[in-house]
């Protein structure tokens, strides 16, 4: 079964607002654990609106499923990451003013750097996730850094998803969402030739989750947090992590 880790930084984001520590992020880590999720992720960013990186020793200690900490390898990030030494790091090539991440590694340009962080991480026992696009030589470039995982950045797979809800045919459908999985179904395809474990995350949502899950084999882990919080708002927290539980059943 493909593992659902709930990002958390929405949770922080609200924390944040007010000042205060309501809602209590390390209860609601401790919550979604209980409630069925089988990681948790979180992405300090450097102005940390989100969670902060005063939050990650806490965590550290909270967490007792596996925690991912994703981020742009910055000296100051990296030397958060080794100190706390999570289950895996998720490297994504955000800029310090992205608002969120909406493009993957290019591997082949930044592959020298890549191999120096990731063998840093490893080193240390940390296992280290990719975040890219579906692209053959970026797969194989990544294979190169040594990477253990890639995490596909699947935002271009939900937005075509979405377009599907106006067409009124369903071979129409059925054609649309076809074309939008399959760039990663062959994808996957190829990083299991090369021997990479396949995460992913981005837009991921009740609506295309099941069909991405379905068409995209030896997924291990999609990483989720806006939309599952969003839905938590209707639904509750409890029900939204077994909602998408069930779509990766």
């Amino acid at each position: 079964m493909t593992k659902l880790s709930v990002n958390i930084n929405k949770i922080a984001l609200i924390r944040n607002a007010r000042g205060s520590n309501y809602p209590d992020l390390l209860q609601v880590a401790a919550d979604c654990e209980e409630f069925g999720a089988q990681g948790i992720t979180v992405h300090p960013r450097p102005d940390q609106r989100h969670v902060r990186f005063d939050d990650i020793p806490s965590l550290k200690q909270v967490v007792t499923t596996e925690l991912n900490i994703e981020g742009y390898p910055s000296r100051e990030f990296l030397q958060l990451v080794l100190k706390n030494r999570p289950h895996q790091c998720t490297l994504v090539p955000d800029a310090p003013e992205a608002i969120t991440s909406d493009h993957g590694w290019d591997t082949v340009k930044h592959q020298q750097f890549l191999q120096q962080t990731v063998k840093e991480l490893q080193d240390q026992g940390i296992r280290v996730s990719l975040f890219i696009d579906p692209i053959p030589e970026r797969l194989e470039a990544a294979k190169e850094t040594g990477t253990d995982r890639i995490e596909f950045y699947t935002g271009p797979y939900a937005h075509l998803m979405q377009q599907t809800n106006s067409l009124s045919s369903t071979v129409e459908k059925e054609a649309a969402r076809s074309e939008a999985v399959i760039p990663f179904s062959e994808a996957a395809a190829f990083c299991r030739h090369l021997g990479l474990g396949i995460n992913a995350g981005h837009d991921l949502n009740l609506d295309n989750l099941r069909y991405f899950k379905q068409h995209v084999p030896g997924l291990l882990e999609v990483s989720i947090g806006h939309a599952l919080v969003c839905d938590a708002i209707y639904y509750g927290l409890k029900n939204a992590i077994q909602l998408y539980l069930r779509e990766l059943e």
